[in-house]
């Protein structure tokens, strides 16, 4: 693979720094890794009250580093009683700055439908009273998750998008962001690159999702944001731009999405 240009000032806008994959190297990784590599911004995305409460602890340790506060559809069954006060609470922190990661996941199932949508809907109402944006997971439930979005009308972004460039207008035309990872990296990602290439640049977010969707050449291996880079050189030649360029102008989204000062 031919070298690719440094890039600076990155902002990974979904990863879960949390995960105990990061336990043997999350802090030199914080500390000095993902600084040397440009990335000057993380939003870490919450699935339970256990990884919120990390992420808050990683907020609190580590500059650049913000995080959002929700139950991923995966958990959805663990959303107990008084769960939405707890949110709120969390909503205080000045580095919580999003409501998610929320939404559907019909291919795993590991929430009862109608567990998932009722607490994916209670969260949309969350982010309507409070004003957050909200980060949206969408994985073969791409009806049910539009029909909410548009009964909503949330702020936000649907994260890791792999749909088609049809289904990005719709997104769009609600008036969300769309989020793109290293699977723009993949030959056989055909229908994400095409979305990619016509996302307006103002719309578009970029992110890990780490310690998943590692891109190619590292494929198979624990993904961090060092390897955003790879994500930001891959869209930018989709759309023959440079790739600093994209760099700054998702950055500027996100801080803009998130309200982080930058």
């Amino acid at each position: 693979m031919e070298d690719l240009q440094p890039l600076r000032g990155l902002f990974d806008s979904h990863a879960h720094y949390d995960d105990e994959a990061f336990d043997d190297v999350r802090e030199q990784l914080l500390l000095e890794q993902l600084p040397a590599a440009g990335v000057e911004f993380v939003l870490n995305a919450g699935t339970d009250a256990a990884s919120i409460r990390a992420g808050k602890e990683l907020c609190a340790r580590y500059p650049g580093f913000y995080c959002a506060a929700g139950y991923h559809p995966h958990t959805a069954k663990e959303a107990l009683p008084g769960y939405l006060s707890e949110l709120r609470e969390d909503l205080k922190d000045p580095k919580v700055v999003a409501i998610g990661e929320i939404g559907l996941d019909y291919h795993y199932d590991l929430s009862e439908r109608s567990v998932q949508q009722r607490v994916f809907r209670e969260q949309l109402q969350l982010a309507a009273e409070t004003g957050y944006p909200v980060i949206i997971h969408m994985r073969e439930a791409t009806a049910d998750t539009l029909a909410l979005l548009r009964e909503y009308r949330p702020q936000g972004v649907v994260h890791c998008f792999s749909g088609s460039a049809e289904t990005a207008q719709e997104i769009l035309d609600l008036g969300l962001y769309l989020g793109f990872t290293g699977l723009v990296t993949f030959a056989n990602a055909k229908k994400a690159r095409e979305a990619a290439a016509l996302v307006p640049l103002d719309r578009l977010l970029i992110e890990t999702d780490c310690p998943y969707m590692t891109p190619v050449p590292f494929r198979g291996k624990r993904n961090d944001s060092t390897l955003l880079h790879l994500t930001a050189h891959a869209i930018a030649g989709l759309r023959g731009m440079q790739p600093q360029a994209l760099a700054e102008a998702t950055a500027e989204n996100a801080r803009r999405l998130y309200r982080i000062s930058g």
